[in-house]
């Protein structure tokens, strides 16, 4: 890619430009804070704010370049080895500065030490590590990842693990046998005696997992209108975290729609008004892939009227680039947890959930996905580009209507519900299109029109759940039904309750 090209992207994780070295202390943060994560390539001679080529006079580069081979000798440790390289566009010269990922993190200032010198990428800053930082760095190092750890909080088989054993009866068809805690590392010998891991705990319904992990969970939330406020429904999933990707994807199901675009034909299946798939893909990641040794961090789930937001703690692994779906790229935070939800089917093979979201994506063109880091954490946004001001407007008269409707048909409401009778199939079939009497009596396997279906159509159109499409000749042979608003909003309440 050109220089002018890159320029064009905005700075973050990877990327900084500078018109000028900055001083040694703010370069050497920025090299450690490059090591210490993703690795990152650093521009000079590029104005940030505006953006522009502003190059370098020939005759100072070999100085600069030395500047930076010492500074990063002298102040970073362990040992970082950049690559330095001269570039020339447009008649003007610059000095890209390539940080490759460490190798043997926590890096810092030497004059510093590690405790007051580590620095972390958080967006487009460097910040000072703290002691969570520094101990996820050194987990690293060392490849050992933080569910692994030993718990020696509780025995291991004092722990309520009722929910994740019965989901592992259901989803395996076994039983969950100490044996099989052992086969999956969740317990693990310690000098003859058997200990729970961090994973186990996070598994378990156990009040110690509330203890020690209290952000261990999902907050849902169905907001009105498209930004954070007043919501209408909102749900907390606690307990064993096994369960909560399947508990989160139900609840974005009950407050996002099946069927067309618009209203007309509510109830045929033909696709979700968002890619399911990519969605349960995306929260299983958020469940499996979270940094559970952040504390005060929940994932959280924030459905708008134009978006759904997945927002999980802990950023997006340096190994793993959501702009490459295709690339069958896997990698693993949690190295107990992963195997565990593979084995209960919840990853169906590694590398392969971003192909599933790519894949499920080309089906919804109206669907921009887009992510982001917000601070140490990962979110991604599955955004409608085709919303509208006014459908929000429709929607919430659409919800005042079905909120109406609920006292003003509430025993019309209860019946129905008992059972599906005449009136629910004539305006499911009203709802599709619109159709005149025969029709629907066709439609019902009826060989003529019977006194009952006579009745219910009296009835609908007196409810003004369905309406005439020549209002103004009601006995013309044209005559059809149509269904009216709040017909739809009195289906869409029928099928809230189912």
């Amino acid at each position: 890619m050109k220089l002018a090209d890159k320029i064009k992207l905005p700075e973050g994780r990877r990327l900084e430009f500078k018109e000028i070295l900055p001083s040694n202390a703010d370069f050497a943060k920025t090299v450690i804070a490059f090591a210490n994560d993703a690795g990152g390539e650093l521009f000079i001679g590029v104005k940030n704010n505006p953006r522009l080529l502003i190059g370098i006079p020939e005759n100072q580069l070999d100085g600069i370049e030395n500047k930076i081979s010492n500074i990063i000798h002298d102040s970073c440790t362990p040992l970082i080895q950049p690559e330095i390289s001269f570039l020339e566009e447009d008649n003007k010269h610059f000095i890209r500065i390539f940080i490759h990922k460490g190798s043997k993190p926590p890096y810092f200032l030497k004059n510093k030490g590690k405790d007051q010198g580590t620095f972390v990428r958080v967006g487009s800053s460097n910040r000072l590590g703290d002691k969570e930082s520094i101990l996820r760095l050194e987990r690293l190092a060392s490849n050992i990842s933080y569910d692994a750890e030993l718990n020696y909080s509780k025995d291991f088989n004092e722990l309520e693990l009722d929910e994740f054993a019965t989901f592992f009866k259901e989803k395996t068809g076994e039983e969950l046998t100490e044996n099989i805690l052992e086969k999956l590392d969740l317990i693990v010998n310690e000098q003859g005696q058997k200990r729970a891991t961090n994973a186990l705990v996070l598994l378990s319904n156990d009040k110690l997992k509330t203890q020690l992990f209290p952000n261990s969970k999902i907050e849902c939330a169905r907001f009105k209108g498209t930004k954070p406020g007043n919501f209408i429904d909102q749900k907390s999933f606690a307990g064993s975290i096994v369960g909560h990707a399947e508990l989160a994807l139900n609840f974005v199901k009950r407050h996002i729609s099946e069927g067309t675009k618009n209203y007309e034909g509510v109830y045929r299946n033909d696709r979700w008004e968002y890619p399911i798939i990519a969605l349960r893909e995306v929260i299983r990641n958020a469940v499996i892939h979270r940094d559970y040794s952040l504390t005060g961090k929940d994932i959280k789930i924030a459905i708008f009227e134009d978006k759904i937001e997945i927002t999980s703690p802990g950023k997006l692994l340096p190994s793993v680039d959501f702009d490459e779906m295709f690339a069958g790229q896997s990698d693993v935070r949690n190295k107990v947890l992963a195997p565990v939800f593979k084995r209960l089917g919840l990853i169906e093979q590694w590398g392969n959930g971003l192909q599933l979201i790519a894949d499920d994506l080309r089906e919804y063109p109206e669907i921009k996905l887009r992510w982001n880091e917000p601070g140490m954490a990962f979110r991604v946004a599955f955004v409608n580009q085709y919303y509208s001001p006014q459908q929000e407007l429709q929607q919430e008269l659409q919800h005042e209507l079905r909120h109406e409707l609920r006292h003003e048909l509430r025993h019309e409401l209860q019946h129905e519900l008992q059972h599906e009778s005449l009136i629910t199939k004539v305006l499911k079939i009203i709802s599709i299109k619109e159709i005149n009497t025969k029709g629907i009596a066709s439609t019902l396997g009826q060989k003529s029109i019977s006194g009952s279906l006579k009745k219910i159509l009296n009835s609908l159109l007196e409810k003004s759940l369905i309406e005439w499409t020549i209002p103004e000749k009601p006995k013309s042979k044209n005559q059809q039904y149509r269904i009216t608003r709040r017909g739809i909003a009195f289906l869409l309440l029928l099928g809230e309750k189912n």
